[in-house]
């Protein structure tokens, strides 16, 4: 039962790996920077775009504000020549305002137009940029996860005892284990030398005293 819960566990491991260990085109990281990066461009467009509708309007409302100083100018004029009795000058003078007028009330229109398609683009715009904060937000929080699933596979590489290719720590518990082997050794082979020299002096000493006594 140990061994299933162990393969299990290296399988979900070598899966985890691969997720992590995935070329750039197919890292959701990566991805995601790309997809930000598209984002940025856009928003950028969109904020060129709102400061050209803005230069419009200006220009919009200065041709409106042109219109109207001009109507109003004929305007007076054609009253002037009417007072003077100058019919051809009065006549001219009416037909200008009356272009003027239909000109400003064009352009009063186009004025209202833009600033209401500024409007929008200045929200569209708003939003977008609030849309990238919280994709950069969530970029940071996937590279936070990312990272932390490295750190646990490479930990568990590390740490897990039950994986014989990858325990650097059991590899020095095993050398550790094989100094001691042979520390045990060389000093089983000491005192069973040691002995030997003793059991060898024991026996010339008999044999001097039996030397001795003949």
């Amino acid at each position: 039962m140990t061994g299933i819960f162990t393969k299990i566990k290296r399988t979900v491991e070598a899966e985890l790996f691969d997720i992590v260990e995935k070329k750039e085109q197919k890292n959701p990281i990566a991805m995601l920077n790309q997809y930000l990066r598209e984002a940025q461009k856009e928003t950028e467009k969109v904020v060129k775009l709102l400061e050209r509708q803005q230069l419009l309007k200006k220009e919009f409302e200065s041709e409106w504000q042109e219109a109207v100083r001009l109507q109003e100018k004929r305007s007076k004029q054609a009253v002037l020549a009417a007072e003077a009795g100058e019919t051809e000058l009065e006549e001219f003078a009416v037909r200008e305002a009356d272009v003027y007028k239909e000109r400003a009330v064009r352009l009063e229109q186009s004025v209202a137009i833009v600033g209401e398609q500024i409007m929008k683009l200045e929200s569209k715009a708003e939003e977008m940029k609030h849309k990238l904060k919280d994709m950069n937000v969530r970029r940071l929080e996937l590279m936070g996860r990312e990272n932390a699933a490295r750190a646990h596979y490479s930990m568990s590489k590390v740490l897990d005892e039950s994986s014989e290719a990858n325990r650097p720590f059991g590899r020095f518990e095993e050398l550790e284990q094989y100094i001691d082997e042979l520390e045990g050794k060389v000093n089983k082979r000491y005192e069973s030398s040691l002995m030997d020299a003793r059991l060898a002096e024991l026996e010339r000493q008999f044999q001097l005293k039996e030397k001795s006594a003949q």
